[in-house]
């Protein structure tokens, strides 16, 4: 480990007793009992943070959880879901995060799949939508079935879907720690006596490590505004003096750029985004704003954080950050990894020869280094900087009685979908089934019926965007 870290690399596929667990007390919960670690709604110290963390430990331990078992968690954001996280570390466990706006047949997909042996969700409501966090009590249930830890991963995350091997990534707790150092050496990202408002989710790569965990870690108070809207989010930057970095996805970027008479914010520092490339003149119009720039970040769920742009004089383009090794080939960005992070997946066309293939088409200065993102080169797009993958999208609405074949497009930043129906298909029904089977970012925003989709020559199904929409609009019964 570099810098301040003395945990040394775990090898690949290591065996789950032998990874260290006092990791989370030395690196994300030691400091001051009296001092303000995180905020939601009210303000937590370190040892309310702490105390938590051990009553769900010993939850957890009623459950039957132990070092090298297995816990998936669907919690909103909030306190609880921090403790049981860092609990489930702290015991030794795998913790497998199953984001908690999934529908409950994503959840029964996902729990078949990964076989956890405790699963985590709270006694309460889910969260109403545009709430930053809920009120949560996690109770751990034991399940019938559930495998320990196959791995000495950590942390088990899915990138896109609840379904298929290759949207599993796996990471150890030194992979994340070598993140967090990363974040350390980055001179613009917030330190000790500054604070953090996080819109992300902490399901997600940039809000789990980049926000909460680095927060934990760099002594930086974090915030999760009450509400996700534009006066919330204002609000919860105003509410406190201290020099304050927003740290989001291109959507609040956006949200907030488009704001009518913002407040006087001279505590607000600037806004990091990432998630999905920034559309142009959104940075232009944020700093017009607020007077401060608009910093991106690219990464990925495998790795973390790749490259930054902290003060927006890079744009396009961002600096790789420390230790980071990229390869341009063939148009496609590579970058060295000396394990696969896909666990019992071997996928040469994701990792080989000791390189992540990243799948996004990109450039490399050969003078800077700096790496330009020129967007993705398979089916997973970002909607609101979550995750998609347009094929399990397609796949879902294929499988539906109603519907013989269907073809799932990303244009204008939206999810469109075009099915082959029966012509007495209830069209109601379809979209009903949908909104239990998917969950509300990933379902299309329009549906469009055809009795047949267009092929080609050869006979595979027409992906023009504009040729689907002509030959639904064909197909629409006069009005």
């Amino acid at each position: 480990m570099t810098g301040s870290f003395s945990l040394p690399p775990r090898p690949a596929g290591a065996s789950p007793a032998e990874a260290p667990h006092d990791w989370v007390d030395r690196f994300l919960l030691a400091g001051p009992d009296d001092e303000e670690c995180l905020r939601f709604g009210a303000p937590v110290d370190r040892a309310t943070l702490r105390a938590r963390v051990a009553e769900q430990a010993e939850r957890l331990t009623a459950a039957g959880l132990s070092s090298g078992g297995t816990a998936a968690l669907r919690l909103a954001p909030s306190l609880g879901y921090t403790a049981v996280l860092l609990a489930c570390w702290q015991l030794g466990a795998q913790a497998i995060l199953l984001d908690y706006r999934l529908t409950d047949h994503e959840v029964a997909l996902a729990v078949e799949r990964l076989a956890p042996q405790v699963l985590v969700e709270s006694a309460h409501r889910p969260a109403a939508a545009l709430r930053g966090f809920a009120e949560t009590d996690p109770v751990p249930l034991a399940l019938p079935g559930g495998r320990p830890a196959a791995t000495g991963h950590a942390l088990v995350q899915l990138s896109s879907g609840s379904t298929g091997p290759a949207k599993v990534i796996a990471r150890t707790a030194s992979d994340l720690l070598r993140e967090l150092d990363c974040y350390r050496r980055l001179e613009l990202f917030p330190k000790a006596g500054e604070r953090v408002v996080l819109l992300s989710s902490v399901v997600h790569v940039l809000g789990l490590v980049g926000g909460l965990l680095n927060s934990l870690h760099a002594r930086v108070p974090l915030t999760v505004p009450e509400r996700m809207t534009t006066a919330g989010i204002l609000a919860a930057i105003a509410a406190d003096d201290r020099p304050t970095t927003v740290i989001g996805v291109p959507f609040h970027a956006e949200l907030l750029a488009g704001a009518t008479a913002p407040p006087p914010l001279p505590q607000l520092r600037r806004m990091i985004v990432a998630g999905e490339l920034v559309r142009p003149g959104v940075p232009a119009a944020f700093a017009a704003r607020y007077g401060v720039p608009l910093g991106t970040m690219y990464g990925m769920t495998e790795l973390g954080v790749i490259a930054t742009d902290l003060d927006g004089t890079l744009h396009p383009g961002a600096a790789p950050v420390h230790g980071m090794d990229l390869l341009e080939d063939g148009g496609e960005l590579h970058i060295a990894m000396a394990a696969s992070p896909y666990p019992g997946l071997d996928d040469p066309t994701r990792w080989s020869g000791g390189r992540l293939h990243t799948r996004d088409a990109g450039r490399i200065d050969p003078a800077t280094g700096q790496v330009t993102v020129l967007g993705r080169r398979d089916s997973q797009v970002s909607i609101g900087g979550l995750k998609v993958d347009l094929n399990e999208v397609e796949q879902t609405l294929a499988a539906l009685p109603e519907v013989r074949e269907a073809v799932v497009v990303f244009e204008d930043g939206a999810i469109e979908a075009f099915l082959a129906a029966e012509p007495v298909a209830d069209h109601a029904t379809v979209r009903d089934t949908l909104t239990r089977e998917l969950a509300s970012y990933k379902r299309p925003r329009r549906l469009s019926f055809l009795p047949a989709l267009p092929r080609t020559a050869t006979g595979k199904l027409v992906r023009d965007t504009t040729a689907l929409r002509a030959a639904a609009a064909a197909a629409a019964p006069a009005s």
